[in-house]
């Protein structure tokens, strides 16, 4: 499958099969000939000597700064050089894929002035696999992802390093093996390539992605719970999220019923309490929140992938050059630092199952702990400290990295997003979920195996993925295995995809 770019279509799931699963990408022909008009205004501007920021000027403080003509030609190469400032370790491959991809997408709309060869350069290396080192750390988010863009941007002057058919290579090496011609860098070239939140927006569409497929588990994992805990079943009746209204609180309520049809519960003949405790019953008001903030992230996120992010922007229908703030990473990180908050917000509830589950005093008559001989045997016990150490971590890395400004560039950049910031944080903030989640599952299971009603058609497709991976518990044993292959199974989907196929797509 070839995915054509023309800077208006690409949505997260387009951009997840490019990066993540190496879908082929094309220059739409429209956006080819508006980057070559565009190219051809600005080279008009240069010969009559037009003022244009990071053209033929210094960036930044050095804005004022008026570069002749012997300047122009190599500044983009100083450029470039200047700004590949990053630290640590690189990124995914996945990340700098995205990245790259949202990078043509900007130029497709022709306002960028860079050379047609630039942004097919970046065509080539993502269909033959060439993939720039980038250092996860360094940008600030505004006048874009500097530093990771400008190391990747190395790659155009057949420097820096880059990944290629599973060997680090020299980025000249790498580029010669995949019969990539090395276009070097001309007036303009450096800076289109590398002046947009291209990188936070790229690991963050990656991460909507990722969380929504989380969130879909999260509605499965606390059905289980439910069922295990003999939960009543009216506060997942639709009728009663849709008198108040909120979608995502609609769109639980309609998946945890999905899971748990078929079950002995549903037939109102098993004795439950009048009313369950709120991380029960409160369950797809929670999630429904999580699942409202995620498509305002996803909407942001989106409009960012499809717009013109870059400075100067050139309109060559008006012959008009602006310069402008359309870098400013902060229409994605603010919203991307609300889905990381809403993911931890769904995983404290998690825990509150489990412990549930776990806490005699709570469990609706299950085994204290979950252990077949209580006292000789502990069960999962340890597992809830395990949840809770995440939770503390994820509750950490919740603070807002959007209000984290710290100004630079001798104050001519004083407000910056730290969107990269918000980024990484959330890796780490779904990593952690991940974890947690996959422990409610393990406890989930351990608790439905000791009941003997008939549970629901997705509750019993869930544990039997389950049981693929982890045994029921009974005797104790070393939980660490059993943790990291539920981080791992969450992490994966998988019991989403078999769940889906057992009752239907959830919302």
């Amino acid at each position: 499958m070839t995915i054509v770019l023309d800077g208006s279509n690409l949505t997260i799931e387009t951009l997840v099969q490019i990066a993540r699963f190496g879908a082929k990408v094309e220059l739409a022909p429209a956006a080819l000939e508006r980057i070559k008009i565009c190219r051809a205004m600005l080279e008009e501007k240069l010969a009559a000597r037009e003022i244009m920021y990071g053209t033929n000027t210094g960036i930044g403080e050095f804005s004022e700064k008026i570069l002749n003509d012997d300047q122009v030609k190599e500044f983009q190469r100083y450029l470039v050089y200047n700004h590949a400032a990053g630290i640590g370790k690189p990124l995914p491959i996945e990340s700098v894929r995205a990245a790259l991809t949202g990078r043509i997408n900007v130029h497709a709309h022709g306002n960028s002035g860079c050379r047609p060869e630039i942004t097919l350069t970046m065509v080539e290396m993502l269909n033959k696999g060439v993939t720039p080192v980038v250092c996860q750390k360094g940008s600030v988010g505004a006048c874009g992802d500097l530093a990771p863009m400008a190391q990747a941007a190395l790659l155009l002057l057949g420097e820096g390093e880059a990944f290629y058919q599973g060997e680090r290579l020299p980025g000249g090496v790498a580029m010669e093996r995949a019969g990539i011609a090395v276009p070097g860098l001309q007036a303009r070239d450096g800076l289109a390539a590398i002046n947009g939140s291209n990188v936070l927006t790229a690991i963050s569409a990656l991460h909507v992605y990722d969380m929504t497929r989380w969130l879909k588990q999260a509605d499965i994992a606390a059905a289980m719970s439910i069922e295990a805990l003999l939960g009543n079943l009216k506060p997942y009746n639709t009728k009663l999220h849709e008198l108040r209204g909120f979608k995502g609180a609609i769109t639980s309520a309609q998946n945890i019923m999905k899971v748990v049809a078929g079950s002995d519960l549903t037939t109102g003949q098993m004795k439950t309490k009048v009313q369950d405790a709120y991380s029960m019953r409160s369950t797809p008001q929670v999630i429904g929140a999580a699942r409202d903030a995620l498509a305002y992230a996803r909407s942001q996120v989106e409009i960012e992938l499809n717009g013109v992010g870059d400075n100067p922007i050139f309109v060559p229908e008006l012959k008009l050059t602006l310069t402008g703030a359309n870098f400013q990473g902060s229409p994605v990180s603010l919203p991307m630092d609300m889905a990381g908050v809403a993911i931890t917000m769904v995983s404290v509830m998690s825990e509150r199952r489990m412990n549930r589950l776990t806490n005699p005093a709570l469990s609706q008559g299950l085994p204290d702990f979950l252990a077949h001989e209580p006292g000789f045997y502990s069960g999962l016990m340890l597992s809830q400290y395990t949840a809770d150490s995440l939770i503390v971590e994820q509750r950490i890395l919740s603070a807002p990295a959007s209000i984290q400004s710290i100004p630079a560039a001798a104050d001519q950049e004083d407000f910056v997003s730290m969107g990269m910031n918000t980024a990484i944080k959330n890796g780490q903030i779904l990593e952690n979920a991940c974890g947690v989640l996959g422990i409610e599952f393990m406890a989930a299971a351990q608790g439905l195996d000791f009941r003997t009603f008939t549970p629901g058609r997705g509750t019993q497709k869930a544990r039997k993925v389950i049981r693929r991976y982890v045994k029921h518990l009974e005797v104790d044993r070393p939980l660490f295995d059993d943790h990291n292959a539920m981080q791992a199974l969450v992490t994966s989907g998988e019991i989403l995809d078999e769940v889906e196929k057992a009752v239907g797509q959830l919302g």
